[in-house]
């Protein structure tokens, strides 16, 4: 392909800010298209119409020639509208169509599951083949022929079967590629056996070299195996779900058989919302040169929390998801030696009831060092961030992470595991040659945790020349999101070469 060609660029996707959210996928969703579209390619975007979505203030219309689409979904006759409306960024503007179909995605204001029971819905297969049917109706009815299909975990993986399937029928199709987008292998999309007959698919995609795994449906599973190209969201975490059982999460063999067609991208960070310098969230801002003012932060921070304001303690920050996985079982077990240091430590988080409950006793145990905010609030995140002097992610796995990133942008230094994206973002600090942007702890256990949390607090206390080489080792990195989509791009050209 000739350097300079500007390619067409699908990108399906469930979610997309600010529309609708649920997590780190819809910034992806949001910043990554955008970004493209800066370099000069073109893209439009595909998500559901959910009934969140305000289709006024979005100026969502009608587009004639994609009204009342019928299709089969099994034996069901379904009907569905693809409208417009436009993505609007600070630089660019980027088409987006909106799926509308009242009783899959309108009548619901949540995504995934039902707010009532927490339980997925349980047409959850029927949705998401929709979805998937949709990409094809919208190419052949625009005849709008992408380079590229870029899909984005499991609710787009049927995508990729459809492909195979289509592409024989109709010449419009035959030259597109697709990459398949990995960010969250704990959620699979798997359903019963009986879904196959839903999917209209030839029966050769009903087994377990298709789409079938270990007896179900896996429509995660499915675009892995039928896309041209896989990626994910860290260059580690990339090699982890091809080669360690746990992290791969049943899926190994498949991941072990693509591993060649296996790369890791680090999303990029929103700079215009996670930045020191025009932060309004924070308390005062404050940037590489003018370091001594985030001191006002910590102040603000303590008042937040109740703490009495000590200067030359550290305060540690924790803004995190309270489960397993994102180390919660370390600090549990941690906790007691955690207190006994010279330290201040706030969390901010969400999750497993047994965790809030324990986190609850803590604060009420050690007032005086430890206090928490079970829930979620924004501002506080940013005041987090800016007004601690260290962040600990002790991550069992972290495919991307994005909280390590704002902490270095600034100036809080991380502490975390090494693993997936926390190892590509978060080097070492080596006292001898004063590199490196962060504190990292190897084997998972609660004691190497605390082993890397007295070494960071000995050259907090000891060495305060040293340690604000280390915060500004890491202001200083660039972690915006044109860096990542310069490498999507690579990775597009590679497949359509």
């Amino acid at each position: 392909m000739p350097p300079g060609k500007k390619l067409n660029i699908l990108f399906v996707t469930s979610e997309v800010y600010p529309f609708i959210k649920t997590g780190g996928l819809a910034d992806v969703s949001s910043a990554l298209p955008q970004k493209l579209q800066e370099l000069g390619h073109v893209v439009r975007l595909v998500v559901p119409k959910y009934g969140a979505i305000d289709e006024r203030k979005f100026k969502i219309h009608e587009v004639v020639r994609l009204k009342d689409i019928p299709i089969k979904i099994g034996e069901k006759d379904v009907t569905f509208s693809l409208r417009s409306s436009f993505l609007i960024g600070p630089k660019t503007r980027v088409q987006i169509y909106y799926l509308d179909n009242h009783e899959y995605f309108g009548s619901r204001h949540s995504l995934y599951s039902d707010p009532l029971t927490n339980e997925d819905y349980p047409d959850n297969d029927e949705r998401f083949i929709l979805l998937a049917r949709s990409v094809f109706e919208l190419i052949q009815r625009l005849l709008w022929i992408p380079d590229v299909i870029h899909l984005n975990d499991w609710q787009c993986g049927m995508v990729a079967p459809y492909l195979r399937a289509l592409m024989d029928k109709d010449p419009n199709l035959k030259n597109i590629k697709i990459l398949f987008t990995i960010h969250n292998l704990g959620f699979q999309g798997i359903f019963p056996k009986s879904t196959f007959e839903k999917t209209g698919l030839p029966k050769e995609f009903n087994s377990e070299k298709g789409i079938l795994h270990k007896g179900d449906v896996n429509f995660l599973k499915a675009g892995l195996v039928y896309s041209d190209m896989i990626n994910t969201v860290s260059e580690t975490y990339a090699k982890e779900i091809c080669t360690i059982k746990e992290i791969a999460q049943s899926l190994d063999g498949v991941l072990s058989k693509r591993k060649k067609d296996v790369y890791g991208i680090v999303n990029g960070i929103d700079n215009s919302v996670w930045n020191p310098e025009t932060d309004n969230k924070i308390a005062q801002k404050y940037s590489f040169k003018t370091l001594d003012k985030k001191i006002e932060n910590k102040k603000a921070l303590a008042d937040n929390f109740n703490f009495e304001f000590k200067k030359d303690v550290p305060v540690i920050g924790m803004i995190t998801r309270l489960i397993d996985s994102k180390g919660m079982d370390l600090i549990e077990k941690a906790f007691p030696d955690l207190m006994k240091l010279n330290i201040q430590l706030v969390l901010l988080g969400t999750g497993d009831k047994k965790y809030h409950r324990f986190f609850m006793n803590m604060a009420s145990k050690y007032h005086d060092k430890f206090s928490c905010f079970i829930g979620f609030d924004d501002e506080l995140a940013h005041l987090i961030e800016a007004g601690s002097d260290m962040f600990l992610m002790p991550s069992k796995f972290e495919p991307c992470g994005l909280n390590q990133m704002y902490s270095l942008v600034y100036g809080t230094v991380p502490i975390v595991r090494k693993t997936g994206g926390l190892a590509d973002t978060v080097q070492p600090f080596n006292p001898k040659n004063k590199t490196g942007n962060g504190f990292v702890f190897e084997d998972y256990n609660a004691k190497d945790m605390m082993k890397v949390i007295k070494d960071a607090l000995k050259v907090y206390t000891n060495e305060p020349e040293t340690w604000k080489i280390i915060q500004q080792n890491g202001m200083q990195q660039d972690f915006s999101w044109i860096n990542s989509a310069k490498k999507y791009v690579e990775l597009y050209k590679k497949l359509t070469d």
